[in-house]
């Protein structure tokens, strides 16, 4: 179309300047009732939307067209949304029939993933976050600041933090915006000098022009809305903050957006960090299965869609202010003993529409009349709210705060009241829409418009009477008007004063004079009486804009409110606990999965440990070791988030972040395996994690060789004790671990039980102290459905192994002092002698080089202590191969360093059959 633009018919030069002007999207042009697309746009339509491609032709060619239609439009902008599509909706802005030729089309709306504003699109209550990031320094990225402001433009909700590049990252990951806008200095996708890898976000990644994020100008942009200097921090966050609503303002048509008053700097210190691993694995808000549960759903006994998005935000953002969680508890410990007032206010939040999002489509000139009653209904709610809350001021003072700021907004509940009808109909157009005895002048359009309806109405039985005509009938229609109809056998009987207004096949259509008079009034006082209600419309809904800010405040005092009332009801549905808070340990008596509890019965377990603890747990897979972990966790960030928890009693320590690694991922496509990912989550915990912190680890060192993984996991235990300090809840099938718990304070064990009969294994998924001495990894088999001669084929090469180990043993109580530390040989890593000495495990020969130090033996821990024994290293050179005795030796000494209590069965597996390839591969060079 560029090509011949010149030559373009009037409406396709239109449609081409619209693309031209906002080509950073799909523009669908209004042509009667279809949005209308061509050329590559089209293609794009036909195949996202599933619709037919056609063709449209004029004297410039043939051009590629699809359409979809108006009315239904919602569904096909969603996918093309899903589909990584920024959509312009440029509509009819004239009436045809105004229009002296091609009717004037404008953009009104640019629908973009992060700046969604109807319900049709947006997804239920949840916030839809816009994000603006940027980086302010000139040094290295480690030491530079970097900016992050979020907007909700359907609420007008501002967020703002800043901080350095691992700190924003996560807080980029937790908040999970649906659009992100970058500073010219940073890029977050590949093939950029400025790409950033620390920012690799979900998020529809949009270009925008590089001016908005420069100082002076998003300064400028912010002291529009709020003083920048009394708000946000620095310079990163004016530039994040002007940037994020330089492009809200230009989705919106570019007007100033009045109801984004609430401009809120937070410090991602100030509440519980959960990265995107720790939201994933403890299933936060999202299930890792299709039939699971979230916390979030477990949690959400909420009555509005204020409520539940406060839920959320607290949920994804536990507080550490330990005063603030203890005024949440006390609040809802307050609403637990009140059952009558709590279901009040229950029923009450009911009828609480979405106010947040109803004044921003007020702010925004997009709401309807159905719109503000909406409003009004909400805030007729509120003198009942109020009243409940009273009764129980003196026990919480909380709730004695939001029953002081209760405002029920009385001035504007009238004005809406007053003016718009109680059932008012979609369009404000169209009329209908204002109450009478609001305005006096609407009334008197009316009343004239009324008049003359009437008198049409009595019209036909007057002139059946004077014309004698029965069949005589009287009608309207918009083309024509009101006419008389006369059928054809009756034409003879039609008085003078008719004029022929229309002929049909079997009758004739008249007017009069006097009809056609009323008909003249009765359209003018139609067209008028639309027209003056429009305005006064407008009018009002200007009016009610005016005060969006109390409306937003209310709005926050409902929504905390709801989310208290529905701690409570669940608190006490569910016999739900209050936690209190200490300084040190974390005690939980007869603790529950929350979310696990809901669908199948439970056996509650606790946990008591201090500070810097260390529970090493063990027991057979399905038992519920990973379970039990996320509990605790989950137990603290409910506690955090100001909810009771599900346990009998539980006293808890502030936790500042939660840390998971659990369960099995991979990242393919990024070039890292299932064990890379691990280290991955691992590194990240080791480095970021403090005193304060909880972690979770779960298996840490499966995913590659028994030795090497071994060594990983007891590394890291002792890394955690030595120099973290988190309380760390470790599950582990290495039961070899469980030997620090006689080496170090703070380090002790728990295992899962399980029965053990001829028909099998039954799992009690009950905790108890010590070590476990199996993990039945063959049962669980079983259990799984793995064939029958599979099982029995590895039960006996697990009792071939117990008991060829059994035989070879000597002396293990004197061998075992050099052990204790140190990892059985398999899969072809070193092994040690009963001396302590490393060995080849093909030929036996010993190494030369020395045994490689663990962290503890390099580094003193915070105690001053170094306890580890060496352990073997898996790197050092191999001795030559001797004869075949010399193999069998080697072997045999294998067999007595084996410590056959503290190995798995599939360990043991492991190492049966790699000395058996050892003993056939000397028989060959023999």
């Amino acid at each position: 179309m560029l090509d011949v633009r010149e030559e373009l018919t009037p409406m396709m030069a239109q449609y081409t300047d619209l693309c031209e002007a906002h080509d950073d999207a799909l523009v669908l042009f209004q042509v009667g009732d279809f949005y209308e697309a061509f050329c590559q746009a089209a293609e794009t339509v036909a195949r996202v939307c599933e619709v037919t491609l056609t063709k449209r032709e004029d004297s410039t060619g043939r051009y590629p067209m699809a359409g979809i239609p108006i009315d239904n439009a919602a569904t096909y902008v969603e996918r093309l949304l899903d589909s990584g599509y920024r959509v312009a909706l440029a509509d009819q802005v004239q009436p045809a029939e105004e229009a002296s030729g091609l009717v004037d089309r404008a953009v009104t709306q640019l629908i973009t993933p992060g700046t969604l504003v109807d319900d049709a699109y947006l997804e239920g209550s949840a916030a839809n976050y816009l994000a603006a990031l940027v980086r302010e320094g000139e040094g290295a990225r480690a030491t530079a600041t970097y900016g992050l402001a979020l907007v909700d433009v359907s609420t007008g909700e501002c967020l703002v933090t800043s901080g350095d590049r691992t700190t924003v990252a996560e807080e980029l990951e937790r908040l999970s915006p649906a659009e992100l806008l970058t500073g010219p200095e940073l890029a977050v996708e590949g093939g950029s000098e400025n790409a950033d890898e620390a920012f690799v976000a979900e998020a529809m990644h949009t270009d925008y022009d590089p001016s908005a994020f420069e100082l002076g100008v998003a300064r400028e942009r912010v002291e529009a809305y709020t003083r920048p200097d009394a708000v946000l921090g620095n310079d990163a966050e004016v530039r994040a903050t002007g940037a994020v609503l330089a492009y809200a303002e230009y989705t919106q048509g570019g007007d100033h957006l009045d109801y984004v008053s609430r401009i809120t700097r937070f410090d991602a210190r100030e509440s519980m960090r959960l990265d995107a691993t720790a939201l994933r694995s403890l299933e936060l808000f999202e299930s890792r299965s299709r039939s699971g549960h979230t916390l979030m759903e477990t949690l959400d006994s909420t009555a509005c869609a204020l409520g539940r998005r406060r839920l959320e935000s607290w949920l994804r953002r536990p507080t550490v202010d330990r005063a603030e969680a203890e005024s949440r508890l006390d609040a809802v410990e307050a609403l637990t003993g009140a059952g009558v007032v709590r279901e009040t206010l229950h029923e009450g939040l009911r009828e609480v529409y979405d106010l947040e999002r109803l004044v921003g489509r007020v702010s925004r000139g997009r709401a309807n009349a159905r719109d503000l009653r909406s409003l009004a209904t909400t805030l007729a709610v509120v003198p009942g709210l109020r009243e409940a809350l009273s009764d129980l001021e003196h026990d919480s003072p909380r709730l004695a705060d939001l029953t002081e700021r209760l405002d029920d907004c009385g001035d504007v509940r009238s004005l809406v009241e007053e003016a718009i009808v109680p059932d008012p109909p979609q369009e404000v157009t169209e009329g209908g829409v204002v109450r009478e005895g609001f305005d006096e002048e609407l009334d008197a359009i009316r009343a004239t418009e009324r008049e003359g309806r009437e008198w049409v109405s009595q019209l036909e039985a007057r002139e059946r009477e004077r014309t004698g005509i029965d069949s005589l009938e009287v009608g309207y229609t918009q083309v024509h008007g009101y006419y008389i109809e006369v059928t054809n056998p009756n034409l003879e009987r039609v008085p003078e004063d008719y004029t022929r207004r229309q002929t049909l096949k079997n009758s004739e259509r008249f007017y009069t004079p006097e009809l056609k008079r009323r008909e003249d009034e009765i359209i003018s006082a139609s067209e008028r009486a639309d027209s003056l209600e429009y305005e006064l419309f407008c009018e009002v809904r200007t009016s009610v804009a005016a005060e969006g800010e109390r409306l937003q405040a209310l709005a926050d005092v409902l929504a905390e409110l709801d989310v208290l009332v529905a701690f409570a009801t669940i608190a006490v549905d569910r016999d739900y606990v209050r936690p209190t808070f200490g300084a040190s340990a974390i005690r939980i008596e007869a603790g529950r999965h929350p979310v696990v509890e809901r669908t199948t019965e439970f056996v509650p377990n606790g946990i008591d440990f201090s500070t810097g603890a260390i529970a090493l747990i063990t027991g057979p897979n399905m038992s519920g070791k990973s379970t039990y972990m996320r509990q605790v966790a989950l137990t603290c960030v409910m506690a955090q988030a100001g909810s009771f928890v599900p346990a009998s009693a539980a006293h808890l320590r502030v936790v500042d972040r939660v840390f998971t690694r659990v369960g099995a991922s991979d990242d393919i496509a990024g070039g890292q395996s299932t064990f890379m990912r691990e280290m991955a989550e691992l590194t990240d915990i080791l480095h970021a994690a403090t005193d304060d912190s909880l972690v979770l680890l779960d298996e840490v060192g499966r995913g590659t060789a028994t030795t090497d993984g071994l060594a990983i996991a007891r590394a890291t235990t002792e890394f955690i004790h030595d120099e973290v300090g988190a309380s760390t809840l470790f599950a582990t099938h290495y039961h070899e671990l469980t030997d620090l718990e006689a080496d170090y304070d703070g380090v002790f064990t728990l295992h899962f039980t399980a029965d053990r009969d001829e028909e099998g294994v039954t799992f009690l998924h009950r905790v108890a102290e010590g070590p476990s001495s199996s993990s039945y990894g063959v049962e669980v088999a079983r259990l799984a459905g793995v064939p029958d001669r599979v099982v029995q084929r590895a039960r006996d090469l697990v009792e071939a192994a117990e008991h060829e180990a059994d035989s070879g043993a000597v002396d293990r109580d004197e061998a075992g002092a050099n052990r204790s530390s140190r990892p059985a040989a398999t899969n072809g890593a070193a092994a040690s002698t009963a001396e302590g000495t490393p060995h080849d495990p093909v030929t036996g020969d010993a190494h030369t080089g020395p045994a490689e130090k663990t962290f503890s033996e390099s580094h003193e821990g915070r105690d001053g202590r170094a306890k580890s024994a060496p352990l073997p290293d898996s790197d050092s050179s191999r001795g030559p191969r001797d004869d075949q005795n010399h193999a069998v030796r080697g072997v045999l000494d294998d067999i007595r360093s084996l410590d056959v209590a503290r190995t798995t069965p599939m360990d043991a597996l492991a190492l049966l059959h790699e000395l058996q390839r050892r003993l056939d591969d000397a028989n060959q060079e023999t």
